[in-house]
């Protein structure tokens, strides 16, 4: 059974996002929420928040607990980017582009 939840206009850069992602692909889906819990980075909250998310799904929806759950396909796709523009030396504008980033969970259960 698969279990998916989205984030989407996160504002953080895909590029940034995605080496704390790749590290939770294959993982449980518990080790995943404990393993950012307790990291430092202030990118691993939304993470968090969508593996919890889809572990709540499977929860409400099956029943199925935690610990038989894990993290099948996890992905930072890039979303928007916001332009916009700052002052700089001399009277010139430096244009500056916040990147934002869609993500995306599978969770399934293991069959025993």
């Amino acid at each position: 059974m698969k279990f998916v939840a989205r984030a989407r206009f996160i504002r953080f850069s895909p590029n940034k996002m995605r080496p704390l992602v790749n590290t939770l692909r294959g993982k449980s889906a518990k080790y995943a929420v404990d393993l950012l819990t307790t990291h430092a980075v202030l990118k691993s909250v939304p993470i968090r928040k969508m593996i919890k998310s889809a572990v709540d799904n499977a929860k409400s929806l099956h029943n199925i607990s935690d610990d038989a759950l894990f993290v099948k396909t996890i992905q930072v796709d890039r979303g928007p980017i916001i332009n916009y523009f700052k002052p700089g030396a001399m009277g010139r504008s430096n244009p500056y582009r916040k990147r934002l980033c869609h993500m995306s969970v599978t969770l399934e259960s293991r069959e025993v």
